[in-house]
């Protein structure tokens, strides 16, 4: 049976491909691989030595501002420090937060772009936690000691899942 191995890509379409190209190249720091103003096509990646996009922003976004059309795009960091700088990045120009959690075998920043698509930014453990799981953290704090707060918890719910009944009351973020 084949298998897949990661995300290729994802595209979408858009309202204000310019407004768009913006947040994902100068706030997420994506790389511009390619583009065809034409077409109003611009590609992105992370990688752009190894994978030619991974984000593709096209140009026409017909359904209205609050239709969801994606239900998230996801970007993997290399570690938990590359999470909350994201976090601060995204704090600091006043992008939208929806959540900042622990998954157990994942750290996680969801976000809106400028077009309302949810995205996230996260980090893989290397814990096995059943999902879901879901636990509000503070990104502020140190990494060694969100660390030993994850390990913690997943020593003692990772085995049947847990959403924190305090989740929303904790997350205090607009």
């Amino acid at each position: 049976m084949p298998s897949i191995e990661r995300l290729g890509h994802v595209g979408i379409h858009v309202n204000d491909l310019e407004n768009q190209v913006r947040f994902y190249r100068d706030i997420l720091g994506l790389t511009v691989t390619d583009q065809d103003e034409g077409a109003g096509m611009v590609f992105f990646s992370a990688r752009p030595e190894e994978e030619h996009h991974e984000l593709l922003l096209c140009r026409g976004r017909t359904a209205p501002r609050d239709t969801m059309m994606v239900q998230q795009i996801s970007f993997r960091c290399g570690s938990l420090q590359d999470v909350q700088g994201y976090y601060r990045r995204l704090r600091d120009n006043e992008v939208q937060i929806d959540m900042t959690v622990s998954h157990g075998n994942a750290v996680a920043v969801y976000f809106y772009d400028p077009e309302g698509n949810r995205c996230e930014v996260y980090w893989g453990t290397g814990l096995e936690a059943r999902q879901p799981y879901l636990v509000a953290l503070d990104l502020d704090r140190p990494a060694d000691d969100l660390m030993a707060d994850i390990r913690k918890s997943v020593q003692e719910h990772g085995a049947t899942g847990y959403v924190d009944p305090r989740f929303l009351e904790l997350q205090n973020i607009s």
